[in-house]
């Protein structure tokens, strides 16, 4: 069984052979160029990210710095905006919804090392995907390991350490992350705290 397939079906491996360096260094070149373009080179963001991410919806805005691992195994939506600071440890494949909005300093890695230190001597690793649905909104600094779906309309609170799924409709906070509540028809009339929604 070849690196590629260990790394698809969730098994240890290293990362070392089968153009997997060549493939990262790609990645990281383009990140380069990408971090490097000033706030007015919209065209030439745009179309460098067409040739880092597997794919790009319509209406996409990353504030730089970027960095990713890969980056040709992330798959990204319609109207999606990240913050500075984005770190896609992408392996294997992150799946980014439409109308999705990442806060400042997200990192998503879809990877993590054994425990025992004899099963990650030489650099083994395992991979899974991560997957955030439509209309999420996750705050500053918050991290999502491996293996991690996150359900459509959910909000991930600041600083928070996502290890398991999060259901769709929920706000979720903490390390590790876990539901706080529902989001009900209070949260269309308030936006924050009891700061009232202005009629429109």
């Amino acid at each position: 069984m070849g690196i590629r397939e260990r790394m698809q079906n969730g098994q240890i491996y290293t990362d070392l052979e089968e153009g997997l360096p060549q493939e990262r260094l790609y990645g990281k070149e383009l990140v380069y160029d990408y971090n490097l373009t000033r706030p007015s080179e919209e065209d030439k963001r745009n179309e460098i990210l067409k040739r880092l991410f597997g794919h790009v919806g319509k209406n996409i805005w990353i504030e730089p710095p970027l960095r990713v691992a890969y980056g040709n195994r992330t798959y990204i939506g319609d109207n999606f905006y990240a913050n500075f600071n984005l770190v896609l440890v992408d392996d294997i494949n992150i799946f980014i919804g439409n109308n999705v909005m990442f806060a400042p300093n997200v990192t998503i890695s879809t990877t993590g090392h054994p425990v025992h230190p004899d099963l990650r001597k030489n650099g083994e690793q395992f991979s899974f995907p991560v997957k955030i649905e439509d209309n999420v909104w996750i705050g500053s600094n918050v991290v999502i390991l491996p293996g991690v779906t996150i359900g459509e309309n959910s909000v991930i609170g600041a600083g928070s350490v996502v290890t398991k799924d999060i259901p769709k409709n929920v706000v979720a906070v903490g390390n590790p992350c876990k539901v706080l509540r529902p989001i009900t028809d209070r949260d269309r009339k308030y936006y924050y705290k009891d700061l009232k929604v202005d009629d429109i």
